[in-house]
């Protein structure tokens, strides 16, 4: 169960990777790439997935209100990032606080799941 679990953790921090790093590079002209929309999916689903293994892993005590406040932010990241991909396939002006919500709050994640004991 513990295989699982790191693939787990390896495939959520490449959606963060791609939340981020696409956010980064976009910093001059900020949209929201429809890769980081694939990014926030991979991040929900790996995240539900990991809540479901932890009660299965030994000596695992997680902090459910921790990994609540992370899940209502990768709602909000994924529901930003929906919204911008979207506004970019019709070819909408993407407005500079909907492409920075999206990066900003991942990366306000990634520091709540390695700042936060």
């Amino acid at each position: 169960m513990s295989i699982l679990f790191n693939i787990l953790v390896f495939l959520h921090i490449v959606g963060a990777a791609m939340i981020v790093g696409y956010w980064i590079a976009t910093l001059k002209t900020p949209t929201v790439h429809p890769r980081q929309r694939d990014g926030a999916f991979l991040q929900l689903l790996t995240g539900i997935a990991m809540m479901g293994i932890f009660p299965l892993l030994p000596d695992a005590d997680p902090n459910y209100f921790k990994l609540g406040v992370k899940f209502a932010i990768g709602v909000a990241v994924g529901v930003l990032a929906v919204i911008g991909s979207r506004k970019v396939k019709k070819g909408e002006p993407v407005s500079t606080g909907l492409a920075h919500g999206v990066g900003g709050l991942a990366l306000i994640n990634i520091a709540i799941a390695t700042l936060w004991n």
